[in-house]
């Protein structure tokens, strides 16, 4: 069967690369998402493409755009008393000014690696004694699943359950990024998960201000042929359209129950993002009456700033300033086995990709 399905999707791409392998004119596309880069980069896809197709890694990659201060902020955390840290597997080697988390854990501090925000709950019924905070990352993609979580706490009356939110959310760092004009950009590969959260919709209006052509794909070799073939197409006949590669999972509107959990619980706060600074209105803090479960509040701390490593320049990678290899750390001292930033930690950092299936 796996044979079966390698060849159906090598039947259909093969069409598809030929179309874009025969396009001349030169174009500028960003993949917004960090699946999008991984995929692209295991596909080999930039080795088969015309150099004058350039694809370029944008800001979305969740762990890589988390703030150096929050990432601090989480190993403080995990060091309090009676305290237990619970957060996605990536977050554990991100380096932070003072060494990971998993370094931290090596000196006593309590953290647990968990695959959805519900089994942070279960450590908090678990350890009644000790006080779970679940650090919060992502888009919209996996904030409707930290909503219902804490909806279940609330509802169960647990008291020893925290959430500390760095959610984001995407259109906000596209509007940034757009406004310099050095990226001079011509099209978008806009990102599926998120896309099927919110709708294709939301991406509307990058073709309407900026003048760009944008396309809404999936994830398999097909799926990013056939958004990269619609992007190209519309390029090269001057149309800052909005078209959809992935109507099986992506809607015009989106999941509105899932929009709905999200501004039941959340509600937009200025966020602060590696690489790209504070944007306002970009992040998704807890209202009012889920404050119990805010752990920014209930533990009183502040977020201090920090400054992000040295000779490190994730920053201008997720802005698509530079290409991972452009990096004097890249390589050369920063790798998977010593990562300097979180590009290189994460499955979907645009260094990571580089580093793992690029050519030498």
């Amino acid at each position: 069967m796996k044979y079966a399905d390698e060849y159906r999707d090598t039947a259909l791409a093969l069409p598809l690369l030929r179309e874009l392998q025969a396009v001349k004119r030169p174009m500028r596309i960003m993949e917004i998402c960090g699946s999008h880069t991984m995929a692209i980069a295991k596909s080999g896809l930039r080795q088969v493409l015309p150099e004058h197709i350039e694809l370029i890694s944008g800001p979305g990659c969740p762990v890589c755009v988390t703030a150096q201060s929050h990432i601090d902020t989480m190993i403080e955390l995990a060091r309090q008393p009676r305290t237990r840290l619970a957060t996605f597997g990536d977050m554990f080697r991100v380096p932070g000014v003072h060494g990971s988390l998993s370094a931290a854990m090596a000196e006593g501090a309590k953290a647990a690696v968990v695959y959805s925000p519900i089994e942070a709950l279960e450590l908090a019924r678990r350890h009644a004694d000790e006080e779970i905070i679940f650090f919060a990352v992502g888009f919209e993609t996996t904030a409707p699943g930290v909503a219902a979580t804490i909806l279940a706490a609330k509802a169960a009356g647990l008291n020893n359950f925290s959430v500390f939110s760095s959610h984001k959310t995407m259109p906000a760092p596209l509007h940034a990024l757009l406004s310099d004009p050095n990226l001079a950009l011509d099209g978008l590969l806009c990102p599926g998960h998120v896309a099927a959260i919110i709708g294709a919709s939301a991406f509307q209006v990058f073709c309407d201000d900026y003048h760009l052509a944008c396309c809404v794909a999936g994830f398999e070799l097909a799926d990013l042929l056939s958004g990269l073939v619609m992007l190209a197409r519309r390029i090269s006949a001057g149309e800052a359209r909005l078209d959809n590669a992935y109507e099986r999972t992506v809607s015009w509107l989106g999941n509105e129950r899932a929009q709905r959990m999200l501004v039941e619980v959340f509600e937009p706060v200025d966020m602060l993002w590696r690489g790209l600074g504070m944007l306002a209105g970009s992040g998704l803090g807890l209202r009012d009456k889920y404050r119990e479960f805010d752990a920014a509040v209930r533990f009183s701390f502040s977020v201090a700033e920090t400054k992000e490593p040295a000779g490190c320049r994730c920053g201008d990678v997720i802005r698509g300033a530079i290409q991972p290899p452009a990096c004097p750390l890249f390589r050369r001292i920063c790798g998977p086995g010593n990562p300097i930033g979180p590009c290189m930690v994460s499955g979907e950092g645009a260094c990571a990709a580089w580093f793992a299936h690029a050519p030498l």
